[in-house]
């Protein structure tokens, strides 16, 4: 399975009072991988709404482990691997690492989506195949 990874520099911002990371960013964090995963994998995510007809991925299940927190000014990598597709879903595994430290992990579940027939709302598609066999070789481009 391909994993991409990416750094993220905690910023004074992002911290609550007691300086550490205020929980929700991760979230934040993880979305921003999840889309950033498809453009290591070779499909940003406009090309991937331009060659599919999808209008995105969004979000329908997350959830998270936290194991040590993160303050500001550390610097950390999120890898990001697709562990699952199913029809019109997929599952997506974050690791936040601070010096090969595990402090987080994000779990998620995406539908990839299209406009719904009558214009007026969005609905599931299948994944296709080509999409899918993106993240599931080492070198992926």
């Amino acid at each position: 399975m391909f994993t991409s990874r990416r750094t993220v520099t905690i910023e004074w911002g992002d911290c609550d009072p007691a300086d550490i990371v205020f929980y929700p960013n991760y979230f934040r964090w993880f979305d921003a991988s999840t889309a950033h995963h498809f453009k290591a994998a070779g499909l940003p995510k406009p090309e991937l709404i331009r060659q599919y007809g999808v209008v995105g991925f969004p979000m329908v299940d997350t959830q998270a482990k936290f194991h040590k927190p993160s303050r500001h000014g550390d610097e950390v990598v999120i890898e990001t691997t697709i562990t699952r597709f199913g029809a019109s879903s997929f599952d997506v595994e974050h690791r936040l690492l601070r010096d090969d430290i595990l402090c987080v992990e994000g779990f998620e579940k995406r539908v990839l989506v299209k406009k719904s027939e009558d214009g007026q709302g969005i609905t599931s598609c299948p994944v296709p195949e080509k999409v899918k066999a993106r993240f599931f070789v080492s070198d992926a481009k």
